[in-house]
């Protein structure tokens, strides 16, 4: 149908809805659209139409605008307006893809419209459709050549392709036009100087770089930018001594950045560990308070010169009361005698502080204050801590808070120490009395949230975050909607050691949620990036969103949802309907009666609580709509609501495991786990070429990981047994076996590697389940390899402890399971006595968590009898 063009008077009607809809007048809008519309030679013209749907779409009648639309486009397919506005409501709705093919189609009947070109641009941004980018970035260039946005629109597309120089080339023609003075302060200018530069350096331009980093540097405002730069800069084209006046200046503007003492050590070149500690002694005497000159040496030093500057940097600490001395020490504790040297200092000072209230007895100086002493203790008690002695960690950190009861630090430290020791339940209780201490201190009200979460008190946690949330809404959707993922981690953690998979499952698809919103909203900043001229971080931006979901928080929740969904493949929840249908089919009809009155009355409670619940809920979004009446803005389709019930009862629980899998593929393939979950998920599809890929994959990071060798047995032995694979399928499975492996018999590979690894109890244990796996017979010498507890083995801690034990207990080492897990449980008790997992039986329900009550020290006294 013809493109139907409207009178002057309707016209104007049409140009006023236009108006009404830029300016989110959307009730005016529609007034007019009816005007229109109520005339019957124009009901149905195709533009108002669309207008009208659009309108409606933004007042949250999506159907009814969704048909609008389609109509108008019907009756005026050769309207630009028409498919302009169903690729506006496709993009609200997030389906860029088939927005883009709107916009497309928009411009093949006005291919200079720009606004659909600018509309196009910023979808294939989003999309990272670059090529089309740079196209459509290059037609708003030539339609409007007087636009800043113009130019810096098609740089940023050449910069994305990579192609650097052209990328500077562009900016500096633009550059060329901008009539700025050199004395006055322009900050969008600066930023153009330095995403400019910042083009130079990804071209690898390093002299060019330079020379436009020193032409314009009047007129950059960020002078610390500048200066790091040119540091940069400078070592990259080998100017050494100019490099170094550079880094001395810095080390005066903040001498407590780490970066700038190696900056420093890169431009002085010292060839030895002596001529490298002469850069810090001078740093020593311009610097007297400086802490880092005083800590980057002892990463290098060693020996006697080692005890030396170690003994200066821990008086200093001691003497001033600094808590994070640890941590800043804490990547020294790879060596073995460095730390035997920090310990021996630090028990010399604890003694002499005792005795004289000195470091040393033989100094000749003042006395230390007492709080030196508790910051002594302090270190010590994470000291032992960290090298796994949690009974003379708790000694230290209990006398430090006999003699100050007030510092919450200490406290803090404690519970690390139980929670370290395996005991998360006293660790709850103690981080609670630090929390008691300060109640407005969010950190610690988090952190006591996060230790009683993984203590599995979900409510507890619940309501101590309730504490900072908004009033008036629950704690867990104000969580929910700030995006607090550590919460929503540990919850579904916490879930699922209570196996509520159901509720796990919601938490982990609420992360994923949020990662969607976080692409989402990237949308915003395409054009106020350039507009403000926030250049370099626009380009940041993009590159974090294009690797977002490599972020611990997205692998935590996605791993997490992937063992439950593995768990319920293996092991479906059971249907409680079938359940009950075979339990009735035993009851006589008296038992029958009485059974179905029972049922009626909970499900009359139940329902009773169901509706309370939704009145509840009834006035919150009350309260919520009130709030939002005024505004108009664009919403987007409702959400499907996460209901836990339907998430555990999933048909198919492998395919739901992809979709999580899927971006840890694309994105974290450094870590073994994401290619061991992988093998899990296609060993249960039986595809095997994707699990030789997987494992594959997996060898080539870490060839002697426990769960890898697992893997490879079990893939092993159904490459071998498997009947139905074809002919080539088999052949190059045998082929790449032998190929990457060397061997594809199950059993001799398990017996290699339990000979190379006879020494590490991990590895013992990945042997013993595959030698029960692959004969029943074997289970005895299987269940005495697990459980060697010998002081020669290594990589003996709580954890790999926790993880035979369990092994024991579900079968998978020994069906005389009970006996053999007891007498373990009670040889790891003698060597871990504050764990939780070795505790006697019936040790849990005798202890209970008294949030915000009495702290009990019933786990200690245990501990101390032992």
């Amino acid at each position: 149908m013809p493109t139907v063009t409207l009178p002057p008077k309707e016209n104007a009607l049409f140009k006023r809805i236009l108006r009404c809809y830029e300016h989110k007048q959307y009730r005016n809008g529609l007034k007019f659209c009816k005007q229109i519309l109520s005339n019957p030679k124009f009901a149905e013209h195709g533009e108002t139409l669309a207008m009208k749907g659009l309108t409606l779409n933004c007042l949250g009648k999506k159907e009814e605008a969704y048909e609008l639309v389609r109509r108008g486009l019907r009756n005026d397919l050769k309207s630009h307006v028409c498919w302009h506005v169903y690729g506006l409501l496709q993009r609200s709705d997030k389906k860029y893809d088939e927005a883009i093919k709107c916009y497309r189609n928009a411009l093949k009947w006005d291919k200079d419209n720009l606004q659909i070109l600018r509309d196009l641009s910023l979808l294939q941004i989003q999309m990272r459709d670059l090529e089309g980018y740079r196209e459509t970035r290059y037609q708003l260039l030539q339609l409007r050549p007087a636009q800043r946005a113009s130019w810096i629109g098609y740089a940023i597309a050449y910069h994305l392709l990579e192609d650097y120089e052209m990328a500077a080339k562009i900016i500096e023609e633009f550059r060329k036009t901008q009539q700025t003075s050199p004395d006055k302060v322009d900050y969008e200018y600066s930023e153009l100087l330095l995403y400019q530069n910042q083009v130079l350096r990804e071209a690898g331009l390093f002299k060019e770089a330079l020379e436009h980093l020193t032409t314009y540097e009047k007129q950059i405002c960020d002078k610390l930018a500048v200066e790091e730069t040119r540091g940069e800069l400078l070592l990259k084209l080998e100017r050494y001594d100019e490099a170094s006046e550079v880094y001395y200046r810095l080390q005066e503007r903040n001498p407590e950045n780490w970066s700038y003492y190696h900056g420093l050590e890169n431009a002085l070149k010292p060839a030895t560990a002596e001529e490298k500690l002469k850069i810090y002694e001078e740093a020593w005497v311009k610097y007297p308070k400086g802490l880092v000159p005083r800590r980057l040496p002892l990463s290098f030093l060693s020996g006697e010169k080692f005890r030396e500057c170690l003994d200066k940097y821990l008086r200093m600490n001691f003497s001033k009361g600094c808590p994070p001395v640890f941590t800043t020490l804490k990547s020294l504790y790879n060596d073995k005698e460095k730390v035997s040297i920090i310990e021996e200092l630090v028990v010399g000072f604890e003694t002499s502080l005792n005795s004289c209230r000195m470091f040393n007895q033989n100094d000749d100086g003042k006395e230390e204050p007492p709080t030196t002493l508790l910051w002594v203790q302090y270190f010590l008690a994470q000291h032992y801590d960290q090298i796994g002695q949690q009974s003379l960690a708790l000694e230290y950190i209990n006398a430090a808070i006999e003699s100050t009861p007030t510092l919450i630090e200490l406290f803090l430290v404690k519970a690390k120490i139980y929670k370290h020791a395996g005991n998360i339940r006293e660790a709850a209780r103690w981080m609670d009395e630090a929390q008691a201490l300060d109640t407005a201190d969010r950190f610690i009200n988090s952190k006591c949230a996060k230790y009683l979460l993984k203590a599995g008190l979900i409510k507890e946690a619940e309501d101590m975050c309730s504490k900072f949330t908004r009033e008036g809404a629950s704690a867990v959707e104000n969580l929910n909607e700030m995006q607090c993922m550590w919460f929503q981690t540990e919850c579904a953690l916490a879930y699922k050691s209570m196996k509520k998979y159901g509720e796990a499952l919601k938490k982990c698809h609420e992360i994923e949620r949020h990662f969607v919103e976080i692409t989402d909203d990237q949308f915003d900043f395409h054009t106020y990036c350039m507009r403000k001229m926030t250049l370099r971080s626009y380009v940041e931006l993009l590159k974090l969103e294009d690797v977002l979901r490599m972020h611990p928080f997205y692998f935590k929740a996605a791993r997490t949802a992937i063992h439950i969904y593995l768990s319920l493949h293996d092991n479906p929840l059971a249907d409680d309907n079938k359940e009950l249908q075979a339990d009735t089919a035993n009851l006589s009809d008296k038992e029958l009666k009485k059974l179905r009155n029972k049922q009626r009355r909970a499900q009359k409670k139940a329902q009773l609580e169901e509706e309370k619940k939704n009145a509840e809920k009834e006035k919150q979004l009350k309260n919520q709509k009130k709030k939002k009446e005024d505004d108009d803005e664009e919403i987007g389709g409702p959400k499907e609501e996460l209901i836990p019930e339907k998430l555990a009862k999933v048909e198919n629980p492998l395919d739901e495991a992809v979709k999580f899998l899927t971006p840890l593929k694309n994105l974290v393939k450094n870590k073994i786990d994401t290619h061991l979950l992988a093998f899990e998920i296609y060993f249960r599809k039986e595809k095997f070429l994707l699990m030789l890929q997987s494992v594959k994959r997996a060898y080539a990071i870490d060839p002697d990981h426990p769960w890898l060798h697992q893997c490879l047995v079990r893939f092993f032995k159904a490459v071998s047994e498997s009947k139905d694979l074809p002919d080539a399928v088999h052949t190059v499975l045998k082929q790449e076996m032998a190929r990457v492996f060397g061997v594809s018999n199950a059993k001799s590979y398990n017996q290699t590697f339990l000979t190379k690894h006879s020494h590490s109890i991990p590895h013992r244990l990945a042997a013993a389940k595959m030698m029960a796996y692959l004969d029943s017979s074997t289970e005895k010498k299987a269940t005495e390899l697990a459980t060697a507890l010998d002081e020669s083995l290594s990589n003996r801690n709580i954890q790999i402890c926790t993880d035979v034990l369990e092994s024991l207990q579900d079968g998978s080492l020994s069906n005389t399971k009970e006996t053999a897990a007891e007498s373990y449980r009670a040889e790891c008790h003698k060597l871990y006595p504050y764990s939780l997992a070795f505790m006697p039986p019936g040790y849990e329900e005798n202890t209970k968590i008294a949030v915000n009550g009495d702290v009990s020290t019933e786990t200690e006294e245990l501990a101390n009898d032992m």
